[in-house]
């Protein structure tokens, strides 16, 4: 059963895109290994576009008319997806699991070829609601700030995230103050200069994991002690652990990142050692040590994508259905998926919401047992309505 995505494993994202595909590879060796889906093996071909969406598109279209894929698993990246969606949905070919959070993938009640699109990440827009809510609440729910700062990259990823704080400062009219940046640039020092002389307590960071970075390094320079609150996009063990060595975060200057996964529960632990089982199965048998992405949240990110996959042949197998797009389109309605870590998602009636709640995280200022820096849960999955209720 051949399946595809393009990605980036080479350059600024490879970060991502390299655990990012092993994860989904780890996934589907779990499942090949167990059998598969009567006898047949799934296997992923994947192309490296460089975070480019028009290489992205030249990919997509390589994969579905000439490789010919069952399916698109694990898209990735802002700038290809959002270049794909719509020769996607002309093709008609599923596509489960984009690895971006694009305002595009949000459908309500899809029909005909727009319902073979089925997002799990939380989209921008519904996340940047939720930045603003958690800058907001009290307690350990939140970060209790009192006037807020906003910087934006100008991209689908930053534009996406700040108009979801706009959206929800309607409601809550707190005090903020906007500043937008070039995803590229190399300094953010005016941006965040114009925020700390304006006495905002808490930075949100619309803006992915490259431009994090540069701001992050710019509030270093500028002795900027204000705390950040980002996207899970930036939710990485490793990301983030950078910016403590290099001192871009202090006891003073914390980043927190929301999260679609908690493995603080009892089950989200069990399935956390369960993907911990199955990476460290595949890194074995492709040269790794056994533990290279074990606390990489890109590489969870890429096997719950895997196993979403996984889950939808399962569904087939148990209902004793063909593997075609009709009947495949129909079981992705059907089932009710559980995302491992996470909570659960369903499709049914056309619905592509993605994940809607979400919990919040910091990084630890020192190295665990593990020898790495470690993703801490400060406050578990809640909905937004949820967070609103704890608003300092």
């Amino acid at each position: 059963i051949l399946v595809g995505n393009t990605a980036a494993t080479t350059g600024a994202y490879a970060t991502v895109g390299v655990p990012f595909n092993a994860g989904m590879e780890a996934a589907f060796k779990e499942y090949n290994d167990a059998g598969g889906f009567e006898g047949r093996s799934i296997k992923l071909i994947h192309y490296d576009d460089g975070f480019d969406g028009a290489q992205g598109l030249i990919y997509t279209k390589q994969l579905v008319e000439t490789d010919k894929v069952f399916a698109i698993v694990g898209h990735f990246g802002t700038n290809t997806v959002g270049a794909t969606l719509d020769y996607l949905k002309q093709a008609g070919i599923p596509m489960v699991y984009a690895a971006t959070g694009i305002e595009e993938l949000y459908q309500e009640g899809a029909t005909g070829n727009d319902a073979v699109i089925y997002p799990v990440q939380p989209i921008f827009s519904a996340e940047g609601r939720v930045l603003l809510a958690r800058a907001l609440a009290g307690g350990d729910v939140g970060l209790s700030g009192t006037k807020i700062g906003v910087i934006a990259t100008t991209d689908d990823a930053g534009n996406g995230l700040m108009e979801g704080v706009k959206r929800e400062n309607e409601d809550l009219n707190a005090d903020i103050s906007y500043q937008e940046v070039e995803a590229g640039a190399t300094d953010y020092a005016a941006a965040v200069n114009v925020l700390k002389n304006n006495g905002c307590d808490v930075v949100i960071a619309c803006m992915n994991q490259a431009p994090l970075a540069t701001l992050m390094a710019s509030m270093r320079d500028a002795n900027y002690n204000a705390n950040v609150i980002t996207s899970y996009v930036n939710a990485s063990a490793t990301t983030l652990g950078a910016f403590v060595e290099n001192g871009s975060i202090t006891a003073e200057r914390k980043v927190y990142s929301t999260a679609w996964l908690d493995t603080s529960t009892e089950a989200g632990l069990a399935d956390y050692m369960g993907f911990a089982a199955a990476m460290s199965a595949w890194e074995l048998e492709n040269g790794g040590s056994g533990t290279d992405n074990a606390l990489n949240s890109y590489a969870m990110a890429g096997y719950i994508a895997g196993n979403l996959f996984v889950q939808s042949l399962k569904y087939m197998a148990e209902k004793g259905m063909q593997l075609s797009w009709e009947q495949y389109n129909a079981a992705m309605e059907e089932c009710d998926f559980h995302i491992p870590m996470g909570g659960s998602i369903s499709y049914a009636n056309g619905d592509r919401l993605g994940v809607t709640a979400l919990a919040l995280n910091t990084i630890s200022l020192e190295k665990g047992e593990s020898g790495y820096f470690e993703l801490q849960v400060v406050s578990p999955i809640m909905s937004l309505d949820e967070v609103l209720a704890s608003k300092a």
